[in-house]
């Protein structure tokens, strides 16, 4: 039997049914539900669950990971939920295999809000590198972009993109959040007080008077992927020392068409200090420019990259300020504001301002 605290969507004959229309389960049938382990993420309730079967399952998952609302924030974030739930289901069909974990089964509910993914295992053969805020090391980032790349790669400039897959925010909306964002800034401001530098003050102002003219780059609609919009190394699953395979990437609540850079400057100049990201930066900018030529890109130079990854950097001073909006603690956004404001520095951002 089920135990009763999981969703029906665990229950055996739902769990068959999803299992033999997804292709990997044929005569059999789940006889038995466990949990093996269960945790909850900020936003997510993960739960490992192990399977029986009764009849031929050769082939068949014996566990798999269930991924459900945080019940905190079932409802004010359920857009997350239903974001991610879009991603696996209609989106990762449609790419190349082992860039993410296979899903089995999804569903949003828009009368509840109600929904699930049923996820590939990989406990046992991909592991997430060492707890924030470690870096990885320099095999392991090099693994990263190269699954960041071949993910970028296979809908790069795609015909698809705003058509059947994702949406174009138009100029409007662009504006839209601009201004939003800047009374977030007024607030912000007030509040750190002689924290704030009069210098970095300016910079926030320039950014907020410029926006329109920056956003260009995005709404010319050329050079553009899907974008992963949370991609700090701790969403990657990494193959565990013996174990022959690729990199995946997960958690999909904030994927989007974007500049695919914003998903690189995010990964390093936001969650790099200096040293580190000096000592990377450059190699993992050429490495990942390499591995998208070798997947198909053409059009793109590597000084393309660099102007983008330099505008990428620029904009994401913004982003400590809307994750100190949303109440994320200071932890996080301060010491993502003073890594991101040396990068840009270091990288002469400003200069994009005129």
């Amino acid at each position: 039997m089920t135990p009763p605290q999981l969703p029906a969507v665990t229950e055996p004959a739902a769990l068959t049914a999803a299992l033999r229309k997804a292709g990997v389960l044929d005569r059999g049938a789940v006889r038995e539900v466990k949990v093996l382990h269960e945790r909850d993420t900020v936003l997510s309730h993960i739960t490992r669950l192990g399977l029986r079967y009764v009849g031929e399952s050769a082939g068949a998952p014996q566990s798999l990971i269930l991924k459900t609302p945080h019940a905190a924030f079932a409802k004010p974030l359920a857009n997350a939920g239903r974001h991610e739930v879009a991603y696996y289901t209609q989106v990762a069909p449609k790419m190349p295999a082992q860039l993410v974990p296979r899903c089995f089964d999804g569903n949003f509910d828009e009368e509840s809000l109600a929904w699930h993914l049923l996820l590939e295992d990989l406990t046992d053969s991909h592991e997430i590198i060492p707890q924030s805020p470690l870096p990885p090391s320099r095999e392991q980032m090099m693994a990263i972009v190269t699954a960041l790349a071949r993910w970028h790669a296979a809908w790069w400039d795609h015909a698809s993109l705003g058509e059947t897959v994702g949406t174009w925010e138009s100029t409007e909306d662009s504006a839209r959040q601009m201004e939003t964002f800047a009374g977030h800034y007024d607030r912000f401001a007030d509040q750190l007080g002689d924290r704030l530098s009069e210098e970095r003050r300016i910079l926030y102002r320039r950014l907020v008077e410029q926006s329109a003219r920056l956003s260009q780059r995005y709404h010319s609609r050329r050079r553009v992927s899907i974008a992963h919009g949370d991609a700090h190394t701790w969403n990657f699953m990494l193959p565990r020392a013996g174990v022959v395979d690729t990199v995946r990437i997960f958690d999909f609540d904030l994927w989007g068409i974007d500049v695919p850079t914003n998903d690189l400057a995010y990964m390093m100049a936001m969650q790099w200090y200096p040293e580190r990201r000096q000592a990377l930066e450059r190699l993992l900018l050429n490495h990942y420019h390499q591995t998208l030529i070798a997947n198909g890109v053409s059009g793109y130079t590597r000084g393309a990259l660099d102007q983008d990854y330099r505008w990428s950097v620029l904009w994401h001073i913004t982003k400590p300020i809307w994750q100190w909006s949303i109440n994320i603690p200071p932890v996080i956004w301060w010491n993502n504001l003073e890594r991101v404001m040396m990068a840009v520095e270091d990288l002469g951002c400003e200069e994009i301002l005129g």
